[in-house]
């Protein structure tokens, strides 16, 4: 007898061991070498574990973090999922543990208007699942895996958030940097409007000229309302984002607290291990995984314990009193045999499940590797243009003050003041613009790496 439980015992344990019921989740997904690009440089270190306090150092842009991450919705919303993740996985840790009732009854019972018997019943029920086959451990570890989805969906969120407002904030510094340039310039273009109008009054210029000069600076008039207008409209979007009601953001001028510091060439060569999405394709995987190990012991037995103690005066067919006390044990095996396919089809769809997964992995690291790749490419070109556009701006101021000096000698065109001063105009704007370009570049690539998540 002994030898038959031995040989039982040992025949259950190779069954379990080749279905692979409680083996732990490893990736089987398997992600290109040159997820980068060849173009890209790797090194060890990344600007992504720099925290976005050390990363962003303007005090008011902290500020103004802060505040979002205190008030923002959508933030909440993803710290309430978390929360309901660990609920759920507190429940599926308990289900390791038996249920326990009470349920008391009573009876009043008369047969052909004899005097009433009164029963009572006072018992604990308890029910216990015994996890032998891993459904309940493969359930346990299911649901880990979301809570970790849901505990990094937050830290994406998070980054997203981080990422908006400072681009906000940076567009703010860009808009104020314009708006003084417009300003700028409306002053030296009223001048030359006015030196236009003294040569017409001296007959020394046409009318045509005066209009000309006229209409020029009358749109800078608008392109300085459209600014503030633009200022205005950003801030209202960068109180939305904060949940505060619209006023204004408190800011420092542009350069103050500049990010390029912070860029190192290349890209780290660890980006698995920062980058929220791919975590979290990681952990779809586990889950996926899990899930279908759980369908896999669908197909063994269910084995449960049920007990019952408690008092009773009901003992078969008599009413006693004082009750007596009522034990109770029973063991209970389900063995499924046919569920008109459902096991089966069940199982196929989390395999089906589990196999798309891995393929979304896959294209997650790729679009990680593009993200990357376009965020240095952007930095790159931001860097390369400012040189140009500093030489620009000051080979464009020589030439508006020196057509500005021959105008005013009678030896060149209005045509050639007015051209000098709007492609002047023109390059300022497009260099502070392209200062905003290298900044947003600067924190998308802090946010691709991973950055911000903490």
């Amino acid at each position: 007898m002994n030898t038959k439980k031995i040989i039982a015992v040992a025949a259950m344990g190779m069954t379990l061991t080749g279905c692979g019921i409680y083996d732990k989740y490893e990736s089987k997904a398997t992600v290109p070498s040159d997820v980068f690009g060849s173009s890209v440089k790797t090194q060890g270190t990344s600007m992504a574990q720099m925290s976005w306090r050390e990363f962003f150092t303007d005090p008011n842009l902290q500020e103004l973090i802060e505040q979002a991450l205190a008030n923002n919705v959508d933030l909440n919303s993803a710290r309430i999922a978390v929360g309901k993740a660990e609920a759920s996985l507190k429940v599926a840790k308990m289900a390791y543990l038996p249920s326990l009732y009470f349920a008391p009854q009573g009876t009043i019972a008369s047969f052909d208007r004899s005097a009433a018997s009164k029963t009572y019943n006072l018992p604990l029920q308890l029910q216990m699942d015994i996890d032998v086959f891993g459904s309940i451990t493969n359930k346990k570890r299911a649901s880990k895996a979301v809570l970790l989805q849901a505990q990094i969906q937050e830290e994406a969120v998070r980054a997203n958030l981080i990422s908006v407002t400072a681009q906000q904030y940076y567009m703010l510094q860009v808009l104020d940097l314009q708006l003084h340039i417009l300003t700028a310039t409306d002053s030296l273009w009223n001048a030359s409007l006015e030196t236009q109008k003294a040569l017409y009054e001296n007959g020394k210029s046409y009318s045509t000229a005066v209009n000309q000069m006229e209409s020029s600076y009358l749109n800078v008039k608008t392109q300085i309302i459209d600014t503030r207008r633009n200022i205005l409209s950003t801030e209202n979007a960068l109180c939305s984002l904060l949940g505060i009601t619209p006023q204004h953001i408190k800011r420092t001028a542009w350069g103050g607290y500049p990010l390029t510091a912070n860029i190192t060439t290349g890209v780290p060569a660890d980006l698995l291990q920062y980058r929220p999405d791919i975590r979290m394709a990681n952990h779809a995987m586990e889950e996926a995984f899990y899930n279908t190990q759980a369908a896999r012991s669908a197909f063994f037995p269910t084995i449960t314990l049920s007990g019952t103690a408690g008092w009773t005066n009901s003992a078969g067919g008599m009413v006693i009193d004082p009750g007596k006390l009522l034990l109770s044990a029973v063991g209970q095996l389900t063995q499924p045999i046919f569920a008109r396919g459902q096991l089966k089809g069940n199982l196929k769809v989390k395999q089906l499940t589990e196999e798309d997964l891995q393929k979304k992995y896959v294209q997650t690291v790729i679009d990680a590797g593009n993200q990357v790749n376009e965020a240095l490419a952007d930095c790159q070109a931001a860097f390369d243009k400012h040189d140009y556009y500093h030489r620009q701006i000051a080979v464009l101021q020589d030439a508006y003050t020196g057509t500005h000096e021959l105008m005013d000698n009678g030896k060149a065109s209005y045509l050639e003041v007015l051209t000098a001063q709007e492609n002047l105009l023109s390059a300022q704007l497009n260099e502070a613009m392209n200062m905003f370009n290298g900044a947003q570049g600067v924190i998308a690539l802090y946010i691709a790496l991973g950055g911000a998540t903490k």
